[in-house]
C-alpha cells in the first residue's frame, strides 16, 4: 500500500477517479507468510489461530486490499507468473491503455518472504549463503529479498493535455514462453532470446540503441548461463550490464517491478550501479558485468529482463524522453 501510494504522489496523483483508473498487482506467494503464522499455532492448538491471518492466504487479497486502499474501481486483476510477474503487469496495463481500455494504470507487484519459499530454494540447492554472485564463475545460487513496487502508466493524450512530465517512456516489451522446464531456463536461452528481440521490434530500436541491460542476474549456475548465451545470441557487442538483485535480493513477483524502478533511476541519474560481489568471469561467455559504480553516462534506452519459472520471460524497455 505504501509503494502503491508512493507511485499516485510521485505522479501528482490526488484522485483516482478523475480518469479510468485500473490496478494489476503481482505475487507469487500471496498472504502465504501469514498463513505459515496460523498453521503453526492451529497444528499445535486446534483450537487456536487467528483467522484474520488465514484469510490474507489468497493471491488476490493484497491486490484487493490495494485496490480498496487507493480507491480503485475501474479494472482489479492479479498477475502471477513467477518471476516474471510484476514485469508482465507492466506489460499488461500498457496493453490495455494502448487498447483504449483504462487512461491509467498503477502497476507493480509485492512479495514476502516465506518459509515455503525459502525451504522450495533451498531444495533446489539454489540458495547461495554468502549472497548472490552474479554472473560469476562462482555463483552458487540466489539470494531471497521482499518488497514491493509500483508505477504509474498514463496515456501520451493525459501527459499532453495535462502537461505532465513523465519519468521515462515504456518503449518496448516482449513476453515468451520456451516451455522447456518448470524451474530450469533452456541452455540456449531460447526465452529470454525472444522476449528481448519482441521487445526490440515493437520500440523500434536497434540493438545497437540499448545503452544499459538491467540483466535478470539472479546468481544461479542455469539462469547467468542461459541469459548470458541469449545477451551474445542479441547484441554484438553486448551492452553494458549488471544484475541489482545483489542488493536487493530476488524479490521474485515484486522483482520486475523494482527492476523497472531501479531502471528509470539509472535514466535520471545518469549513473550505473555496479554487479556486486564479482570477481571471475565465466568460462562460456566472453561478457563481463559492469564492477564499478559509473556516474555521468548518458543512459537514453535501458533494456530489463526478468525471467521466471516455468519458462515465462519478459523484457521491459524504459526509455528517455527526449
Amino acid at each position: 500500500m505504501i509503494a502503491a501510494k508512493e507511485a499516485l504522489r510521485s505522479a501528482g496523483i490526488d484522485h483516482v477517479s478523475d480518469r479510468r483508473t485500473g490496478l494489476i498487482s503481482a505475487t507469487t506467494v500471496g498472504g502465504m507468510d501469514r498463513s505459515e503464522v496460523f498453521y503453526q499455532e492451529f497444528m499445535d492448538h486446534p483450537d487456536k489461530g487467528r483467522m484474520r491471518d488465514i484469510v490474507n492466504h489468497d493471491c488476490g487479497d493484497s491486490t484487493e486490499r490495494i485496490a480498496t486502499e487507493l480507491g480503485v474501481r475501474h479494472l482489479v486483476s492479479t498477475i502471477s507468473t513467477a518471476c516474471s510477474s510484476s514485469a508482465n503487469t507492466i506489460m499488461f496495463g500498457a496493453d490495455l491503455i494502448r487498447q483504449g481500455k483504462a487512461d491509467r494504470m498503477i502497476v507493480g507487484g509485492t512479495d514476502s518472504v516465506t518459509r515455503f519459499t525459502l525451504n522450495g530454494f533451498n531444495t533446489l540447492m539454489i540458495l547461495d549463503k554468502r549472497g548472490c554472485h552474479p554472473f560469476d564463475e562462482h555463483r552458487a545460487g540466489l539470494t531471497l529479498g521482499e518488497g514491493a513496487a509500483y508505477l504509474v502508466l498514463e496515456s501520451e493524450d493525459i501527459v499532453e493535455k495535462e502537461a505532465k512530465h513523465p519519468l521515462a517512456e515504456l518503449t518496448g516489451y516482449g513476453n515468451a514462453n520456451d516451455a522447456y522446464h518448470q524451474t530450469a531456463s533452456s541452455p540456449d536461452g531460447t526465452g529470454a532470446f525472444m522476449a528481448m528481440s519482441k521487445a526490440l521490434k515493437l520500440s523500434n530500436l536497434k540493438s545497437t540503441d540499448i545503452d544499459y541491460i538491467n540483466v535478470h542476474g539472479t546468481g544461479t549456475e542455469n539462469n547467468d548461463l542461459s541469459e548470458g548465451v541469449a545477451l551474445e545470441r542479441i547484441f554484438d557487442p553486448v551492452p553494458l550490464f549488471s544484475s541489482t538483485k545483489s542488493y536487493t535480493g530476488h524479490t521474485l513477483g515484486a522483482a520486475g517491478a523494482v527492476e523497472a524502478v531501479i531502471s528509470i533511476l539509472t535514466i535520471q541519474n545518469r549513473m550505473i550501479f555496479p554487479n556486486l560481489l564479482w570477481s571471475t568471469p565465466m568460462k562460456e561467455l566472453k561478457i563481463r558485468p559492469v564492477t564499478e559504480l559509473l556516474t555521468d553516462q548518458n543512459i537514453r534506452h535501458v533494456l530489463s529482463n526478468s525471467f521466471g519459472f516455468g519458462g515465462n520471460n519478459s523484457t521491459l524497455i524504459l526509455s528517455k524522453l527526449t
